[in-house]
Parts: C-alpha cells; structure tokens; sequence
C-alpha cells in the first residue's frame, strides 16, 4: 500500500471524516467485489458494503499498523457478507419478471438479453475454484486493476494475473466470450464515497447529520446511523436539507446512546416506509418548536388562498400537515404556501406528507423533480418544510384524527381533481384548530359552518350534472366548489394564466354571497377557477359583451 494511503488511514484513524470518505472512494470498488464474490447478488452485495464500511470508521481507532488496513478491510466485508447470508436467504425471481423494470432504456428485450448474460456470468464465477473466484468477480465487475486486487487481497501482481489466467481458462469451457466492464451497469454507484456523513446532533428521533455541501443525500433518501455499542445500524428517513451540509431525518427508534461523530451512511434510495402516525405526532411539536396556545386574539396567517384562509386558517408559529394521495398537487400547495409567507416575520412550519408513487420512473427524487418544477425544498424565510413519506392509499377519515398535534390539516383529494378543482383541498376532511377551539369571530365561524352545510348537502345528491340542474341551494353549493378553486403563482409556467391573491375579508363576502343568493344571476362555470368575486363579475361582463 502506498504511503499516501497509509498517511489517509492515520487521519482517518484520528476522526478526520473527509480522510475516510477518500478511503472509501479508493476502496469501494474492490470491497464491493469482494461482497458479491460471496453473494452473488447486486443489492445484496451494495448492503453489505454500506454495512462494512460503517463497521469499518468505527473500527478504525483499534488498527494498530495502517499498512494493514486493505486486508482488514477485506475481513470485515466479508464478515458483512456472511452475516447476510445468515440473515435471509437469496430471492430467485423468474427472468420474466425483468421486463417489468422502471427504466427508459435499453428496451425490454435487450434488457432480458443484458440479465440473461450476466446470470450466466455470475454462474460461471461461482463455479470457479475458491481461490481464483475472488479475484475473478473484482476483475470482471467493475475493471478492478491487477494492482489493486493485489492490494485488497494481500497478494502479489504476479500471483493475481496467475489466477485471472487460470479463471480465464475456466471460463471459457462455459462462457464464448467475457470481458471487463460487462456488469458495470450493476458494480456500486459511484457516488458510494460521497454518501459517509457523520452524525452531528441527535434529539430522539431527531437527527442532524453533516455530509459534504455538494453531494448531500435527497429529501426522503434512507440513511444508516452507525451504532457500534449494539453492532448494529439505526435507519433514518431524510425529512429536511436546512444548508450548510447539515441534513435532519427521523429515526426508526430513538439515537439515545450513539455518540457525536458516529459515522452515517446514504443508501441513494427512496424511503419507502410511510411514517408511523403514533411516532409522527409525537415529533411534530418538537420539529415546529413549543407551538402555540389557541386562545382569543392569536394572529391569524393570511395565505391569499381562499379555500385555506376561509375553511382552514393558518396560525402564525403553527404547524399544518399537507396531505392528500398521489398526484393530488401536494408539492405545488406546499410550494405556493412557501412563497407567499416566507416573506413575512411570522414563523410557520409546514409538515407535506408524500405518498408512494408506484409507477414512479427508475431513480427518481422529490428533489430532482422540486428543482426541475423550479420549486425550492420549502425552507426559506419565515417558512420551514419537512417532508415524510406516507402510503400510496387514499386519506381516509380514520387516519386524519393521527395528525392531532398539527394545528392545521390541509387535506387534498382526488375527488376534487375529478372535479377540476386547484387546489383539491377537501374542505370536508380539512381542519384548523382556530375552528376547533371557537377562537374565529363570529362571521367566519357561521360562514364555515353554512359552506360545510351546503358541500354536505351537494355530495348527498352526485352524481348531478354540473350545473342547469338541481334547486337553487345545490347550484349554489356548485358555486362554492367552484369558487374555491384558484389560480397559483408556482402554476404560472404551465397554466399561462396569472396567480392570484384573494384577501380573507374578500373570500369570506364572496362565499357569504353565493349562499345567500347575491350572486344566482351568474352560471356555475362563471365561479370556476377564479379570484375575487369582482374578478369572477368582470370576467362574465367581458364573456356577455
């Protein structure tokens, strides 16, 4: 090993994080080799590397020689490799089912083709004699040099090319062809050096963890906190990227005993774990701070959105849980909350639970696609975002009262998407506590009250034709539903039609109206997707004229 390794494991030995993250960049290639040598199955290899490099930074203290470190290394990925071997046994799926893969390329039949070559290349090295399986796998997976097979195993040049001939020569008896490189599409990421973070503050399940500025791990991204006194690893599920380097994510069971410095690991994939509501509310309040007491006179966020500020107002220091099923706009509301109230001085934390995506594209990232919508992580200003995972299924009412400790819950339905309705906030199923706790005036309470009256009563009677039908009270009703649609400023781009901000004085007359007849003059559609009751009255004069 050459001494600039050498002088890397001595930094490393004394706690210096960006060494280690080099080791394991130089390292990462033949340690993955070496799992798969073993276990022969990609994802299964990928762990077990995660978990021997874990294994190996809180290790590293009691390493006497650093020159040593390349065959140590190699002892504790294999260690790691039997332990999963120990743990489960190996999954064999029929090759039919490859051509249900989420992928843009290659095609369906060249990838059964790929899949059906490399099973076949991994069949053949796992025939091959022990001593000449290892460096076969490191050499053909990911183009490992002679060199650096030597360094890993602890061998000469000479004697690694000797056992590569002999492993050539066996393989050709089974395999007409196999060259380096050609299960490359399958070796470790690599990124896998940049995903060491180190854990930097812990409050229960409250993590902070610090990992380099420019290679920090996705919202939701699954982590694994290093916990050497149990031997074990505790996973967490990124929830926020507030800078700085610093990532905070929420732990399965609580980091009580893991000291500073701990060393984390990124796995580079989505959680797909919904949150454990009972667990979910118990760190609301710690996340959004002391929260605040419901009590006459607390002040009162204005959003601009009408449906939000009318049926479930906001609280300035309150928190408010944003969630709906899968493409019901969830990213678009709590965007559009971020820049309209991140300007202001009033602090607000904003909780946006993201369902599942079965049909999601292969590799895909809520924060890829934040950052390609032109949308920010929803930290900014005033406003805090934190985003948890939640299932692929509908919201229904029995799960709502599990989001007690949120003072508001916006709650989004795909019922209201049937309908046309942006934003589809369900004004049925969401809630604010200032209503719970009668702290509104007078008006608005009353109004709140008559809006729910007249949803209820319309969705006794659906289906119904959209409007021309019906008594009088259900088009008025229609015209509420209408009316609580609006449109965004985060839209803009894709909509070409101009946000809009409606105050809560306007949207509180405009529902008074409709319900009490002012406006039956108008057609339902005039209400659909508009701003204030002036903007709705100009805009029908324009359509008559």
């Amino acid at each position: 090993m050459d001494r600039d390794t050498e002088e890397l494991v001595r930094r490393a030995t004394k706690g210096d994080v960006h060494s280690f993250v080099e080791l394991t960049r130089r390292f990462q290639k033949v340690a993955f080799g070496s799992a798969l040598a073993l276990l022969r199955d990609f994802q299964r290899a990928e762990d077990a590397t995660q978990e021997a490099f874990v294994a190996a930074w809180t290790g590293l203290p009691a390493l006497a020689d650093p020159a040593a470190f390349p065959g140590w290394l190699r002892g504790i990925v294999r260690h790691h490799a039997f332990r999963v071997l120990r743990r489960q046994q190996l999954q064999m799926l029929p090759l039919s089912e490859a051509e249900e893969l989420a992928s843009d390329e290659p095609a369906p039949d060249r990838r059964i083709e790929q899949q059906q070559q490399i099973a076949a290349a991994m069949a053949a090295i796992a025939d091959l004699p022990p001593l000449q399986r290892e460096p076969a796998t490191l050499f053909y997976v990911h183009d490992c040099s002679q060199q650096d097979i030597a360094t890993f195993l602890g061998l000469s040049v000479a004697t690694v090319n000797n056992r590569l001939h002999a492993a050539r020569s066996h393989l050709k008896e089974k395999m007409l062809a196999m060259t380096p490189g050609m299960m490359q599409a399958h070796a470790l990421p690599d990124d896998f050096a940049n995903r060491v973070g180190r854990l930097a503050e812990a409050r229960g399940r409250i993590v902070e963890i610090l990992f380099d500025p420019a290679h920090l791990p996705d919202v939701l991204t699954e982590l694994a906190v290093s916990d050497e006194r149990d031997r074990s690893a505790i996973a967490v599920q990124v929830i926020q990227r507030p800078g700085g380097g610093i990532v905070r994510g929420i732990s399965t069971t609580a980091v009580t005993a893991v000291p500073r410095g701990a060393t984390v690991l990124s796995s580079g994939r989505q959680c797909e774990t919904p949150v454990d509501l009972a667990g979910f509310e118990q760190v609301v309040p710690l996340l959004a701070g002391r929260g605040v007491g419901i009590h006459q006179g607390v002040k009162l966020l204005e959003t601009g959105i009408k449906v939000i500020d009318v049926m479930c107002p906001l609280i300035a220091g309150g928190s408010v849980v944003i969630a709906g099923e899968v493409k019901t706009g969830i990213s678009v509301v709590t965007e559009e909350l971020v820049r309209r109230l991140s300007g202001g001085t009033a602090p607000l934390s904003l909780f946006s639970l993201i369902p599942r995506w079965p049909d999601a594209p292969q590799g895909w990232s809520l924060s890829e696609q934040m950052k390609t919508d032109g949308f920010s992580e929803g930290t900014v200003g005033a406003v805090q975002t934190f985003f948890f995972r939640s299932g692929d299924g509908s919201w229904v009412a029995d799960q709502l009262p599990g989001l007690a400790s949120a003072d508001a819950v916006i709650h989004l339905t795909s019922d209201m998407i049937r309908a046309k309705i942006y934003p589809a906030v369900d004004v049925m199923t969401s809630r604010s506590r200032c209503l719970e706790a009668m702290v509104l005036d007078d008006e608005h309470a009353t109004i709140v009250e008559r809006v729910r009256d007249a949803i209820a009563a319309l969705r006794a009677t659906e289906p119904q034709p959209a409007s021309g039908a019906g008594s009088v009270d259900l088009d008025r009703a229609r015209k509420l539903q209408n009316f609580f649609g609006q449109p965004f400023f985060v839209a803009e781009p894709y909509t070409k039609r101009p946000g809009s901000h409606v105050s809560r004085d306007e949207a509180l007359r405009g529902c008074r109206e409709i319900l009490d007849g002012v406006h039956d003059d108008l057609p339902v559609d005039a209400f659909y997707w508009s701003g204030s009751i002036a903007e709705i009255r100009n805009g029908n004069v324009k359509k008559a004229g």
